[in-house]
């Protein structure tokens, strides 16, 4: 990792998923097969992009089955416990409708209903994602989901990994479909002779996978379009080099793209943690795909105060922050700007990930500064509830009307104005 001293600003360089005209055209055709053909066109790329020749779209209760022999029990058990936690968090999101009255009898309010359907996309590729399964799925049925369809590309065996279908089941999922990438988007946003359409949504994935979500956004709604993963660790002289390097790495063996910074006001760790992440790389499995996250994305950033470090935290915006000082609650107020924030040399950002209960969809690409990780609200909506009573009627008619008409629409002051014709002969 280079270390840099701090004099300006400072930002990180992000990878925004805009794709290339290429790729944007080819996810557009994609989509118009997808509606045109259904099943088809969705069986024809599963075949052209994974190689497999799929008789049936929908996961089956034989693979189901055959899933719980080859997780181990041990894990099964990790899975119900990490769901218990996650959704306890969430529960305490869940939003209510509400009403207020006023002296002339009117009467305001808002009604929260979920969404009739969603679908959470899962990636494949190199790893398989459990923790997507549950951090998707349970905010949702919290916030009362009745329909929750979850689609993944399949693996070199035809089906889907073990442990996903694991944990899809342990939360009473009923629709798995073994079909990924931007047909699978378009499926979920136009349906098919399998998939019924869905209203929103959820879930990261390739380049077009985030280029299908833009394409159909307006048909339905989407969550995000996620970047690469982030992480930022605001430390003093009190840290451990190791446990940071440590965490630094838990994000780059990500993505090649991913971002793993160190911001500190300590020379002298700064070079620690440099030392124990060359050392520490030497060793992980997935030491290709970290280094080159470490060679291109990695930097040490050193100030010359604390509170210079803070600043250049919120200049970040991050991902995940790890707060790594000796009274990590005393910086709790000055951060503005992360998605999720870990306090303490114990809360190290894969206990977020996996089984402290918080959510880790969070937002990436500096976009922390205005928007927030995904909660039990995002699998709802908000209707506005008016009911005027005669009295606030009366009262009010002739400045609703004179406000109608500073706009210039006639009708809507006469909408009012025709009430008030009531009772005459």
């Amino acid at each position: 990792m280079r270390i840099e001293r701090v004099t300006g600003t400072v930002s990180l360089r992000r990878t925004i998923e805009s794709g290339t005209e290429e790729q944007r055209q080819a996810v557009k055709r994609v989509i118009e097969d997808v509606r045109n053909n259904g099943d088809a066109a969705l069986k024809k790329y599963t075949e052209m992009f994974d190689g497999i020749c799929l008789d049936t779209l929908a996961v089956t209760q034989e693979e189901i089955e055959e899933a719980y022999w080859l997780v181990d029990e041990h894990i099964v058990h990790i899975i119900r416990e990490a769901a218990g936690n996650i959704r306890e968090y969430h529960e305490r999101q869940r939003g209510t409708s509400w009403f207020m009255t006023r002296e002339d009898g009117t009467i305001l309010g808002q009604k929260v209903t979920p969404l009739d359907a969603v679908g959470l996309y899962v990636p494949g590729g190199t790893a398989a994602y459990p923790s997507s399964v549950l951090m998707n799925v349970i905010p949702a049925q919290v916030a009362g989901v009745k329909r929750i369809v979850i689609v993944s590309p399949p693996n070199e065996r035809g089906t889907l990994p073990a442990a996903v279908l694991v944990a899809a089941c342990e939360l009473g999922v009923q629709e798995i479909y073994k079909v990924g990438g931007a047909q699978a988007i378009a499926a979920l946003a136009y349906g098919t002779e399998t998939i019924e359409p869905v209203d929103k949504i959820f879930g990261p994935g390739n380049i077009y996978v985030a280029l299908a979500k833009r394409e159909v956004f307006g048909q339905v709604d989407i969550d995000m379009i996620a970047g690469p993963s982030e992480i930022v660790v605001l430390a003093d002289e009190t840290a451990k080099p190791n446990e940071i390097a440590a965490d630094l790495l838990s994000q780059a063996e990500h993505d090649e793209r991913a971002v793993s910074i160190f911001v500190t006001p300590s020379l002298s760790l700064a070079l620690k943690v440099e030392e124990e992440v060359d050392k520490q790389l030497a060793t992980l499995p997935r030491k290709t795909i970290a280094q080159k996250a470490i060679d291109e994305y990695g930097v040490i950033y050193v100030t010359d105060t604390m509170k210079q470090a803070i600043d250049v935290v919120n200049e970040l915006a991050p991902e995940h922050l790890e707060i790594m000082t000796a009274e990590p609650f005393e910086m709790l107020s000055a951060i503005r700007h992360a998605g999720a924030i870990f306090l303490g040399p114990y809360s190290s950002e894969p206990v977020g990930d996996y089984f402290a209960g918080t959510n880790h969809v969070l937002p990436t690409n500096g976009t922390a500064r205005f928007s927030s990780g995904l909660t039990v609200e995002a699998f709802m909506k908000k209707s506005s509830i008016v009911f005027y009573s005669e009295q606030a009627w009366r009262q009010h008619a002739e400045k609703i009307a004179a406000f109608a008409r500073l706009e210039g629409l006639e009708a809507h002051a006469r909408a009012v104005e025709e009430r008030l014709k009531r009772g005459e002969k």
